[in-house]
C-alpha cells in the first residue's frame, strides 16, 4: 500500500526551500536598520527556522532532518547554476552584466558559509526541538520554539559571518553584525510565535499525528529513515 503525501507537509516543504533559497540572495545585500547594520537575508532567513519548529513539533526529527537536507541541495543548486550563469558570456545587447554577476556571482566563500552555516544552525534547531519535546512530555511548545531557534541561529551567524566576511569587514563591525542577527531573529521568532502555535494546532488536528522522537536516530546522513 502506497503511503499517501501529506499536503501539509508538502506545502511547508516547498515554503522552507523557497525561503532558503531567497534568504541566500538577499545576503549578498547588508541594509540598516536604525544604526545596526545587518543582512537583507534577515528579512525571511527567520521563516525557515519558524518552519523547521513546525515540521520538528508535528512530524519529529525524521522528516525534518530529509527537509533540512532537501533545502541544502536546492541552495547548492540555486548557486551552482548562478555560477554558471556568470561564467557563459553575455549578449552583447544586454547591459545588466553588472548587476546580475553582483547578486548570483557568490564568491565560493560566500557560498560555503550560507551552506555550512544552514546545515549546522538547521540541525542543532530540529535536534533541541526534538529532545526538548521528550523532556517536556510535549508542553511549553513556545519556550521551546525559542530557544531551539536561539541555539540554530546563534550556530548559523558564528559560522556565516567570519567565514563569509572575515578580513572584509572589521571584526569589531562583524562581531555586531552576529550579535545583532541573533537578537533580531530571535525577537522575530517570538513577535511571530502566536501564528506558530496556532499553526501548529490547526495542522496536528488536520494530520491527526503528534510525533515523539523517542527510540530514532539523530545521524543526519540517515535521510531515508522517515517512515
Amino acid at each position: 500500500m502506497k503511503e499517501k503525501v501529506s499536503v501539509s507537509f508538502m506545502l511547508l516543504g516547498i515554503l522552507f526551500n523557497v525561503c532558503l533559497i531567497a534568504a541566500n540572495l538577499l545576503e549578498t545585500k547588508i541594509i540598516q536598520i536604525g544604526s545596526l547594520s545587518v543582512t537583507a537575508g534577515l528579512l525571511v532567513f527567520p521563516i525557515s527556522y519558524i518552519i523547521n519548529d513546525c515540521i520538528a513539533e508535528v512530524w519529529g526529527y525524521k522528516k525534518t532532518r530529509l527537509i533540512i537536507w532537501s533545502g541544502f541541495v536546492m541552495n547548492f543548486f540555486v548557486a551552482i547554476m548562478g555560477l554558471i550563469a556568470v561564467a557563459i558570456p553575455a549578449a552583447p545587447f544586454w547591459e545588466g552584466e553588472e548587476h546580475f554577476n553582483f547578486v548570483f556571482g557568490f564568491a565560493p566563500r560566500i557560498v560555503v558559509a550560507s551552506l555550512l552555516a544552514f546545515f549546522v544552525g538547521s540541525f542543532l534547531n530540529a535536534y533541541v526541538m526534538s529532545r526538548m519535546k521528550i523532556y517536556s512530555h510535549g508542553r511549553h511548545f513556545s519556550l521551546r520554539a525559542v530557544l531551539s531557534t536561539i541555539v540554530g541561529e546563534s550556530a548559523d551567524s558564528l559560522i556565516f559571518f567570519p567565514i563569509a566576511f572575515g578580513g572584509i569587514v572589521a571584526w569589531e563591525e562583524l562581531l555586531l553584525m552576529m550579535l545583532t542577527q541573533i537578537v533580531l531573529k530571535s525577537v522575530y521568532e517570538i513577535i511571530v510565535l502566536p501564528i506558530t502555535y496556532r499553526l501548529v494546532k490547526t495542522i496536528k488536528k488536520w494530520e491527526n499525528t503528534d510525533v515523539y522522537d523517542t527510540d530514532i536516530s539523530y545521524n543526519i546522513l540517515k535521510i531515508k529513515d522517515i517512515e
